[in-house]
């Protein structure tokens, strides 16, 4: 399977192949929901707590005497139904990461790419260059593309110009090859690869 490649300048500079056993594969719609999770369930800090009636700073001793005052039975004051009581059962620090096998994030990267492709909104772009790191220029050139919500994934680093351009768009994220990921590929409506990131991604999921 041939895809052209193309310049900045929308020109058709040659052809790149691509390899159906990664751009090809069934696009299993249960397999980028386990991927997006298991992504987001790892960006979770988890460090959220509250008091618990053991660490609010109040003291132990009973409120009242027990009988014949016609009030409800109460004991300490940092019971949780009291404001500024500890809280029962609340959140505590934990890792809310979840396990999830190798073979199925491999798996979910391809349905992700294959996604693309068959929806047409996969393009592959060398020359990622320019000559100044100025964002309207760049944006001006990702317009006259059809490119303005895009996910750009280069072989390596990319060019320090195109870089710098790009961190101002709102709707344009750069990764490099490793990065790659099933949640910032499917949350853009394009996905843009140079050749070099194309022959890497094909090494590594094959």
């Amino acid at each position: 399977m041939q895809l052209p490649v193309r310049n900045l300048a929308g020109e058709e500079i040659g052809t790149v192949e691509l390899d159906e056993s990664v751009f090809a594969v069934p696009v299993r719609v249960d397999i980028l929901h386990r991927v997006v999770r298991w992504q987001l369930a790892k960006r979770r800090r988890g460090t959220h707590k509250v008091k618990t009636r053991g660490e609010v700073s109040y003291s132990k001793r009973k409120l009242y005497r027990q009988k014949g005052t016609g009030r409800a039975r109460h004991g300490s004051r940092g019971a949780n139904i009291f404001v500024g009581g500890g809280r029962a059962f609340g959140p505590v620090p934990r890792d809310h990461a979840i396990d999830l096998p190798k073979k199925v994030r491999r798996l979910g990267l391809k349905c992700a790419l294959s996604d693309k492709l068959r929806e047409q909104k996969l393009h592959v772009l060398d020359g990622l260059e320019l000559p100044e790191p100025r964002t309207r220029l760049l944006r001006e050139r990702l317009e006259a593309l059809g490119l303005a919500n895009v996910l750009i994934v280069t072989g390596g680093e990319p060019e320090r110009n195109f870089a710098l351009a790009s961190r101002n768009l709102p709707r344009v994220d750069l990764l490099p090859q490793l990065g790659a990921n099933v949640y910032d590929i499917l949350r853009h409506e394009h996905l843009v690869l140079t050749p070099d990131a194309v022959q890497l991604l094909q090494e590594r999921l094959r």
